[in-house]
This record gives C-alpha cells, structure tokens and sequence, in this order.
C-alpha cells in the first residue's frame, strides 16, 4: 500500500504521518509540505491514498485533489483539516472521507476501514531476499541451491543496484575483481550469467531477472527485499537492520556506510 501525505504545517504532517506509521507499519508513506512536490510525485508514482490538508498557500487542497483524480481517478483522497465549511466541496469530489484536526487514531482507523475504492491486492512475492547479515535467496521459504558461489554473488550484486542494468565487463570486474577483463574472464561471466538463469528458471522466477544480450537487473517490484524494504521506510526493515549488509561481500560496503547513515537520521 502506497500513501502520501500533504499539508504546509510541519508538525500537522508529523503528526499524520506519525499515526500512519503506527495504525500502517507496512505501507510506503510519504509526506509532502508543498502541493506541486506532491503533484509531480504522483506523475511517477502509483498511490493508493492521499491525505490532503484544505487550507494550503501553494496549491490548496480541494485544487490539489482534483488534480490528483485526474492523474489517478482510483485514489482514495482524504481531507485532514481544522475547519468544516468544506464538506460540500469534498462531497461534489466523491472523495473517500473528512477528518478534522487533530486527527485521532481511532477516527484514522475508521477512514482506512471504509475507503470508496478498493485497494488492488499486492501477491506476495515467492522470492524473499535477504541482505542483512550474510546474503541469502529463499524461493518458497527454502533457500537455493548453487551451482556455483559466483552465481549468488552476481545475483547479489544486482539486487544491490537496485534495478539499474549492469553490464557483463561490470560484473566481471566485481567477480573477478584482481583479474584483467580478457576473453577467459568474459566467458566465464558468461557462464555465471548462464548457470543463474537456469537456477531461476529451474525454480519459476525467472522473470524476476531483466536481461538483454548485454545488460542484466533485477526487477526490484518482484522480489521481497529487507533492503528495498529499508529504502521505501518499512519501519520493521528499518529495526532490522543492525549494521551489517551482505557481509560476504567487500564491495557492499559502500552500501552498508549508507545504509548506517540513513538509520542515524531516521527516528523509529
């Protein structure tokens, strides 16, 4: 489930996004102070519910939530605000519910227990990863078998860039880092490439693998990933990480300095 969250006053959206993250630990929420930041979000993002404040000096949030339907005529809109002369207007919107400030947590729960639309069910994935601590690949619960060491390692090194298409002399230069990219060192990237999409094939995941005749990634939406789960807010991925990344690999550690950094400013 995806959320954002849009209001001027800092400690309202605190506030909100503080009881979302409570009544909501699995979401992706995302908080906003201006309205036009909000807007071009939503151009790139997909958004389940939107909580808009009216009163706003940028773009106000009656203004906002048209906009936003015209983008995503399925999304949830609720108006959080102090005042209540806006019923009629929210009502004219067909918007999914009002609260009035201060918002309380029962009265949240009882937004998000009746939305007008539903929310699209999410399949869980089969492919849990595993990135804190040692690097680990369960498919179905169970854990895989390699072929071979570098397999798993190449599969690490995409999950690691998150989507981004690497090249075959990249990975080699991660696999083979003391080694010159020669015509041995090619093919043998080749053959791990090779021997990783016949694990998954073998397993009915390969799909979670975007491959061209020259670049590979990952599909970082068909993977249940702890890290993606870091990087998206997941408080519970948050406090699971303990201040090891993918310990088998010393070229993760630039990730793990990050990653350390990232989970100093956040406040769980």
């Amino acid at each position: 489930m995806k959320i954002i969250a849009v209001d001027d006053e800092r400690l309202a959206l605190d506030n909100i996004m503080a009881l979302l993250k409570r009544v909501l630990p699995e979401a992706v929420i995302t908080g906003f102070l201006h309205s036009s930041e909000a807007f071009a979000y939503l151009k790139e993002h997909t958004v389940d519910i939107a909580f808009l404040d009216i009163e706003m000096g940028e773009i106000d949030g009656i203004t906002l939530a048209k906009n936003l339907k015209d983008i995503c005529p399925g999304i949830n809109i609720i108006f959080v605000t102090g005042y209540n002369q806006y019923t009629m207007d929210a009502l004219r919107l067909h918007v999914s519910g009002y609260m009035m400030k201060p918002v309380r947590e029962k009265d949240l729960r009882i937004e998000l227990d009746n939305l007008r639309h539903a929310l699209p069910i999410v399949p869980v994935s089969r492919v849990r990863i595993q990135t804190f601590g040692n690097f680990q690949v369960l498919i179905d619960q169970k854990p895989i078998a390699w072929p071979r060491t570098k397999c798993r390692e190449c599969l690490a090194y995409l999950i690691d860039r998150k989507g981004a298409y690497v090249t075959v002399s990249e990975l080699a230069a991660v696999l083979w880092e003391d080694r010159p990219y020669d015509k041995m060192v090619q093919n043998s990237t080749h053959r791990v490439l090779s021997d990783l999409m016949k694990v998954l094939k073998e397993a009915g995941v390969s799909e979670i693998v975007r491959k061209t005749r020259r670049e590979i990634s990952i599909d970082t939406d068909k993977v249940d990933c702890d890290y993606y789960g870091f990087l998206n807010g997941d408080v519970s991925q948050i406090n699971a990480f303990q201040g090891e990344y993918m310990t088998n690999y010393s070229w993760a550690e630039f990730t793990l300095a990050g990653l350390v950094k990232s989970k100093a400013s956040y406040k769980v």
